[in-house]
C-alpha cells in the first residue's frame, strides 16, 4: 500500500539522489565502454599482427620454392641473378625487403647494394638447420616484423635461407583504422546510457514524490514510531489483499506469525471471517470479528491514491472485556428490573391488605395474605431450593418475572440442580450464559409462549460440569442462518439496531472455559451450554 506525500527537494549543499544516480550509472556506465573498447582496440592490434605475420610468413615460403631461386643458389654468383630479381619482386609486392641468402649464410640479395655478400646481423643458424621463424626484429630498416625459411633444393638440401619483412609501424598503423569504429561504438554506448539514466532517475524521482533518503528514512521511522504508538490495531492490505504493514497489537489480536507481510489473510490461516472483514472493497463501520475468544470491533476504510485503488486500512479494538461487562449488567439490570416490579405489585397488594383492614375485613385480609404467602414462597422456594447459588438463583428469579410481565410461561426444569459455592469465574460465566439465552428463547417464544430453563451441575467441583439447556416453543431458527448462529455479528431477531452479541459471547465463554455450545431444532429449539467448572488454559 503505498505512502503518499509531497514532493521535497534536497538540503542546501546536499547533492539530490537523482543527480546522484545520474552521476554514477554515467561514471560505471564510461567505465564499462572504456574497458570494452580498450579490450577491443587490443584484440584488434592482435588480429592485424597475426594477419601480418601471415603475410610475411606466406610471401617467405613462395620466395623459398621458387626455382628461379633454387638455381640461382647452386650457381657460382648467386648475387648476379637474385640481387635484381629479389629487388624487383620486393617493389612489386610492397615489402619493406625481401633478402635471400646462401648456405654460408651470406647476403645474395638485399634491398642495400652494400649489404650483397655480408653476413646477417642475427644468427642464421636455426634456419639454416630447416627451422622458420616469426617475430619483430630490429635491422637496417628499424622496426621490423619479419619471416624466415630455408631453403631446400630436390634433394631436401638445405641450400640456403629467405627473410621477408615488413615495417612494425605499418601493422599498427592498420591496427589503427579500426579505432575510429571502436570511438564511435563507445560514444554512441555512452549517449544511449546517458539517456536511459536520466529516465530512470526522473521515473525514480516520480516513484519516490521526489523525497530524498533521509525523507523516505524519516518518514518510515516516523510511521513505525507512529503504529506501533498507537493503542488500536492498524493493518493495511495493498489493492491484492496482502498485508503491507501491521503494528503491534494487530499483529496481537490476531495472532499473526512473524512472517506475516506480503502474504494474505487467506495465506496466514485466518478465518474465512476474518477474511471477509479484511479484505472487503467496500467500507465497513463497527464490524464486529471473533479471534481466539476476543470480540473485536472493526473499521475498514478504503484508501485511494490518485483515485486509484490503493488497497485497505482496518482498525481493530478489543472490546471482550468491556462486551463481557455489558453483558453482566445487563444481567444486574434485569434483577434490578425484577425487584423493581415486585415492589410495585407488593406495594399495591399492601394497599388492598390495608383498604381491607380499614373497611373492617379482618378476615378477608388474612385470608388474601395467606393466598399471596403461598403463591409467591412456593415460586421462590423452588428456585432456592434447586439453584442454591444466591446470584444464579437471583438472576433466575428475575429472569421468571420479566416472562411474566411480558406474558412468557417461565418454569425451572426439574432436573435442575445447583449447589452453592461456584468459582467466581464460572458464576460470572453462568450469568453471561442463562441471561443471554433465556432472553433470546423469551424473544422467540413471544407472548402465550413457554420457556423451560434447567441449570445442572455434573460431577465434582474439580472435575465436573455446568449443563444449562433453554427450550422454547417459538417456531425455530431461519435454515439459513442455524450454522452461523453463534458467530459474533449474527443475530437470531429481525429488529434494527447493533445485534448479534449475545449468541456470539456465549459462545466465547463456553469455548474460554473449554465446554461448547450446541442448538437442536428437533422437536422444539433447544440451546445447550456445558461450561466445565474448572476452566482450560484458552484465554487470549
Amino acid at each position: 500500500m503505498p505512502v503518499a506525500s509531497s514532493g521535497a527537494s534536497a538540503a542546501p549543499g546536499e547533492v539530490s539522489l537523482v543527480r546522484r544516480l545520474f552521476r554514477w550509472n554515467i561514471g560505471l556506465l564510461v567505465g564499462a565502454v572504456t574497458l570494452v573498447s580498450l579490450l577491443w582496440g587490443v584484440n584488434q592490434y592482435l588480429e592485424v599482427r597475426a594477419q601480418y605475420q601471415e603475410r610475411v610468413l606466406t610471401m617467405a615460403e613462395s620466395v623459398a620454392v621458387m626455382s628461379t631461386v633454387q638455381d640461382a643458389l647452386e650457381t657460382e654468383d648467386p648475387a648476379e641473378i637474385l640481387a635484381p630479381w629479389a629487388e624487383t619482386l620486393r617493389q612489386a609486392s610492397g615489402y619493406e625487403y625481401i633478402m635471400i641468402a646462401d648456405a654460408d649464410g651470406l647476403r645474395q640479395s638485399h634491398p642495400d647494394p652494400d649489404a650483397i655478400g655480408g653476413a646477417p646481423e642475427l644468427d642464421p643458424a636455426p634456419v639454416l638447420a630447416g627451422e622458420s621463424w616469426t617475430g619483430v626484429e630490429h635491422g637496417y630498416a628499424g622496426l621490423t616484423m619479419r619471416a624466415r625459411v630455408p631453403i631446400a633444393n630436390e634433394a631436401e638440401e638445405i641450400i640456403g635461407f629467405v627473410s621477408v619483412g615488413v615495417q612494425a609501424s605499418e601493422v599498427r598503423l592498420a591496427s589503427v583504422r579500426e579505432l575510429p569504429l571502436i570511438l564511435a561504438a563507445a560514444a554512441l554506448a555512452v549517449g544511449i546510457g546517458a539517456v536511459g539514466a536520466r529516465m530512470l532517475a526522473r521515473r525514480l524521482r516520480a516513484d519516490t514524490h521526489g523525497l530524498e533518503p533521509r525523507e523516505i528514512t524519516a518518514l518510515l521511522d516516523d510511521r513505525e514510531a507512529l503504529l506501533h504508538a498507537i493503542g488500536e490495531g492498524v493493518i493495511g492490505l495493498d489493492r491484492d489483499g496482502r498485508v503491507v504493514l501491521a503494528n503491534t497489537p494487530a499483529r496481537e489480536l490476531l495472532r499473526l506469525p512473524a512472517d506475516h507481510l506480503g502474504r494474505t489473510p487467506a495465506q496466514l490461516g485466518l478465518s474465512l471471517e476474518a477474511q471477509k472483514v479484511l479484505t472487503g472493497p467496500e467500507p465497513g463501520e463497527d464490524l464486529l470479528l471473533s479471534v481466539d475468544g476476543l470480540i473485536l470491533v472493526c473499521n475498514r476504510r478504503p484508501v485511494r491514491m490518485r483515485q486509484a485503488d490503493g488497497g485497505v486500512v482496518v482498525t481493530l479494538r478489543d472490546r471482550t472485556e468491556l462486551t463481557r461487562l455489558s453483558d453482566q449488567l445487563d444481567g444486574a439490570r434485569t434483577v434490578t428490573d425484577g425487584l423493581r416490579a415486585q415492589r410495585h405489585e407488593f406495594a399495591n397488594r399492601l394497599h388492598t391488605v390495608s383498604g381491607m383492614l380499614e373497611l373492617g375485613g379482618v378476615d378477608q385480609a388474612q385470608e388474601y395474605l395467606c393466598e399471596l404467602s403461598l403463591a409467591t414462597s412456593g415460586a421462590d422456594a423452588e428456585i432456592a431450593a434447586r439453584i442454591e447459588d444466591l446470584t444464579v438463583a437471583a438472576l433466575v428469579l428475575a429472569k421468571s418475572v420479566q416472562a411474566a410481565e411480558r406474558g412468557v410461561e417461565f418454569s425451572l426444569s426439574e432436573l435442575s440442580a445447583l449447589p452453592a459455592g461456584s468459582p467466581h469465574d464460572l458464576r460470572d460465566d453462568l450469568l453471561l450464559v442463562i441471561g443471554n439465552l433465556v432472553d433470546n428463547a423469551m424473544d422467540a417464544a413471544g407472548v402465550d409462549g413457554a420457556v423451560e430453563l434447567m441449570v445442572r451441575q455434573h460431577g465434582e467441583v474439580t472435575e465436573g460440569l455446568v449443563e444449562v439447556r433453554v427450550i422454547d416453543s417459538g417456531p425455530g431458527l431461519d435454515p439459513g442462518i442455524a450454522e452461523e448462529i453463534f458467530s459474533i455479528g449474527r443475530s437470531t431477531k429481525d429488529s434494527a439496531g447493533r445485534r448479534g452479541l449475545g449468541l456470539g459471547l456465549v459462545h466465547q465463554a463456553c469455548r474460554r472455559r473449554g465446554g461448547s455450545v450446541t442448538v437442536d431444532q428437533d422437536p422444539e429449539t433447544s440451546f445447550c451450554a456445558y461450561l466445565p467448572i474448572r476452566a482450560e488454559v484458552r484465554t487470549p
